[in-house]
C-alpha cells in the first residue's frame, strides 16, 4: 500500500471515531412510561407541571426540596423530586425538560430548564399596530422642512 493510502484510511477512522463520539452525546426526550422502563438510567424527561396536583417547596424550611407532579404530552403523571432551589419562572413554563433518573415510584431529578412562552408572541392581537404606511411627522418643524424631508 501507498502511503496516501494508509493516511486516507486513517483519516476515515478518525472521522468515523469522531462521528460516533457525537452519537453517544446526543440525546432524546423521553416519555414518563420509557423513563420507568428505564430504572435508574439518566434520561430527559419532557413534561409540564401538573397545575392540578399539590407543589411542595417550602423556602424558608428547606429551599433545596421541590417536589411537585409533571405530565407528559401522553397525559401520564409522574412524581418529580428535585434537590435544588426552584427554578425563576417554573409557575410560568410551559414545560419542563428534567434530566435525571427513575428511582422507586419517583423521578429524581438532577436539572430542571424552563421552557417559557415567548415574549414576541402576541397575547392580545387586538392590540397589534397596522403596518400600513408609515410617514414621519415632525411636530415642531417648519413645514418647508417638512417637505424636504419627505
Amino acid at each position: 500500500m501507498k502511503k496516501i493510502h494508509i493516511i486516507l484510511l486513517i483519516l476515515v477512522a478518525a472521522a468515523i471515531a469522531v462521528l460516533v463520539s457525537f452519537l453517544k452525546t446526543t440525546t432524546t426526550y423521553d416519555t414518563v412510561a420509557t423513563a420507568k422502563a428505564k430504572p435508574g438510567k439518566f434520561v430527559h424527561l419532557m413534561a409540564k407541571w401538573d397545575k392540578s396536583e399539590p407543589l411542595e417547596y417550602d423556602a424558608i424550611k428547606n429551599p433545596n426540596y421541590l417536589a411537585f407532579t409533571a405530565v407528559d404530552s401522553l397525559g401520564q403523571k409522574v412524581n418529580v423530586v428535585y434537590h435544588n432551589p426552584k427554578p425563576e419562572n417554573f409557575e410560568l413554563s410551559e414545560r419542563l425538560v428534567m434530566k435525571g433518573k427513575y428511582v422507586g415510584n419517583v423521578f429524581e431529578c438532577q436539572s430542571i430548564q424552563t421552557k417559557c412562552p415567548s415574549k414576541y408572541k402576541d397575547q392580545d392581537p387586538s392590540k397589534h399596530v397596522p403596518q400600513g404606511d408609515t410617514k414621519t411627522t415632525y411636530n415642531n418643524a417648519p413645514s418647508s422642512a417638512i417637505a424636504d424631508k419627505q
